[in-house]
């Protein structure tokens, strides 16, 4: 298996920053298009507050115009109410909590503090458990920290251990919220990691500008990381991390590096191209 990598597509991260409403049906015919295409996962939207990202809020109604697909869908939320919500939906695998190591971050991006986080991850899981769902965790600020707090990858690899053994968490993707990592950073965070966590999924969330993709893309894989999160264009980022987006890891500069290098995606190319061309009603 170990020419074998799994991929994420996140349109909900891609959509969410975008101020111009997208219209609901759109929405759901490029998610149907990505469905199709043999992602892994496909991070789809969020049960979040309305006034914090007005794009998600048709999450539950663009949710019941999906099609049927293998491709499992991850949902972020970021407290319980949002949690019990997303859990009565069958079709919704994964919720996903931004868990950040950046004290200020986390504050910005869900309102909560890191000790106040542990708690609603704790509500979370609980909910996870009773619904039979699985908990993934994003790991903000995870190669750097822009606002003065501490930082280290000895930070990561701790707070990796702390919460894996406090909950029972299916993935846990390093998430580099602004785009800061090196391929050097990123291959030494990985090669930690994966060696450490081996019953769990440790993904790449990588922000990036594009012509760095293909570099940080093999540093991940270099580093012993098999599982991949990207959106098509690079469009998107967090609106919470500074005032301009920085976007995310294409998912075309992913995959065309994994043909090059003869490593099996799952991806269906052809499927793939259909969504890309469909992807510009989306993203002018």
């Amino acid at each position: 298996m170990d020419n074998r990598v799994f991929i994420t597509e996140c349109p909900r991260d891609a959509m969410q920053g975008i101020k111009d409403w997208i219209e609901t049906s759109d929405k759901i015919n490029y998610l149907n298009h990505l469905l199709k295409c043999g992602f892994d996962t496909l991070d789809f939207g969020s049960f979040v507050s309305h006034k914090a990202i007005p794009q998600m809020q048709d999450t539950a109604t663009v949710l019941e115009g999906l099609d049927e697909s293998e491709t499992k869908l991850s949902a972020i939320i970021v407290n319980e109410r949002g949690a019990e919500e997303a859990s009565r939906f069958e079709r919704i695998h994964y919720l996903a909590y931004p868990f950040s190591i950046s004290e200020t971050f986390q504050l910005r991006n869900t309102n909560a503090t890191i000790e106040e986080s542990l708690k609603r991850v704790e509500a979370i899981a609980n909910i996870c458990h009773k619904e039979d769902k699985e908990l993934a965790l994003y790991l903000s600020m995870g190669f750097g920290n822009p606002y003065g707090d501490a930082w280290s990858p000895d930070l990561i690899a701790t707070w990796s251990e702390r919460l894996t053994q406090l909950f029972e968490v299916s993935r846990l993707s390093l998430s580099d919220t602004i785009g800061i990592a090196s391929p050097e950073l990123v291959k030494q965070v990985f090669s930690t990691t994966s060696a450490e966590f081996t019953d769990i999924q440790i993904s790449a969330h990588l922000h990036t500008v594009p012509q760095n993709a293909s570099k940080l893309t093999q540093a991940a894989y270099e580093g012993g990381c098999r599982y991949f999160e990207g959106a098509i264009k690079g469009y998107g980022g967090c609106p919470m991390a500074a005032d301009e987006l920085t976007g995310n890891m294409p998912t075309e500069r992913m995959l065309d590096w994994f043909k090059e290098k003869g490593i099996e995606t799952g991806v269906d190319n052809t499927r793939f191209s259909e969504a890309f061309v469909t992807s510009a009603k989306i993203f002018h």
